[in-house]
């Protein structure tokens, strides 16, 4: 077998704090800088908030290019640990403002969903679900 592929097979599921997330993407802290020793394991990666409330869990990183204020109140719903805007994206004041004050992290970095999720994935983050099975798929 392959030296890529051992890799892959050995990645385990691992607690990083938002401090390493923050490393691991050259991310830039919009809010939160309070929180970043918080450990994540999981995450989930969408850009339909639909998606986002059948899928993600609590404590997950959400993966995201939105950013408008539903982004944040999905966030609050689920208890999610921080959103992670995609593609240098940034939130207006508005957005900012709601996450200041449900204390939800925002970290915006300029890799696509794609480069985050595999990057987080390298370092031990896991999905929140790996497979989807059941009808929730096609609604």
């Amino acid at each position: 077998m392959s030296l890529f592929f051992n890799t892959i097979l050995s990645v385990k599921e691992t607690k990083v704090t938002l401090r390493e997330v923050k490393d691991i993407l050259d991310a830039e802290v919009l809010v939160g800088y309070d929180q970043l020793d918080k450990e994540v394991k999981t995450a989930f990666g969408a850009d339909l908030m639909s998606d986002v409330l059948a899928f993600a869990k609590a404590g997950s990183l959400l993966l995201t290019g939105l950013t408008n204020p539903q982004v944040i109140r999905t966030s609050d719903v689920l208890d999610i640990a921080a959103i992670i805007m995609v593609r240098g994206k940034r939130p207006s004041p508005e957005t900012i403002r709601l996450a200041e004050e449900l204390l939800i992290p925002i970290l915006v970095t300029k890799y696509i969903l794609f480069e985050t999720a595999g990057k987080l994935y390298a370092k031990g983050i896991v999905g929140c679900v790996e497979r989807v099975d059941d009808e929730r798929a096609f609604s």
